[in-house]
């Protein structure tokens, strides 16, 4: 099954720092929602990355195609939030994964 980076952003580069109240709400939604994620195992890895040109969220998951990465954020609450949030859907045609990640048995 194919893998897909996608990239969460705000609007504002300062985000998450000076988020307000329904943001943050959003945002608790968000964790929970991407939880459940790596929990059906749909996602690989979930979290924050501090660029220096501005944070963003990072989700690697596997699943079929690229519709099916879009329908995945499309039920993201802080999409369904309309907040100023937009994802980015990156096709990653290679990975190599550490051997409990992959399913692979580690006495091969």
């Amino acid at each position: 099954m194919p893998y897909f980076l996608l990239r969460l952003r705000h609007r504002r580069a300062s985000f998450p720092f000076d988020a307000d109240a329904a943001e943050k709400a959003a945002m608790a939604a968000h964790s929970a929602f991407w939880l459940t994620q790596t929990e059906r195992g749909r996602a690989l890895a979930v979290g924050p990355v501090f660029d220096p040109a501005g944070a963003w969220g990072m989700a690697l998951v596997e699943v079929a195609d690229d519709d099916e990465a879009r329908d995945l954020l499309s039920k993201d609450p802080v999409i369904e939030a309309d907040l100023g949030f937009t994802y980015e859907v990156l096709p990653v045609p290679s990975l190599l994964l550490r051997r409990s990640l992959s399913g692979v048995s580690e006495d091969v």
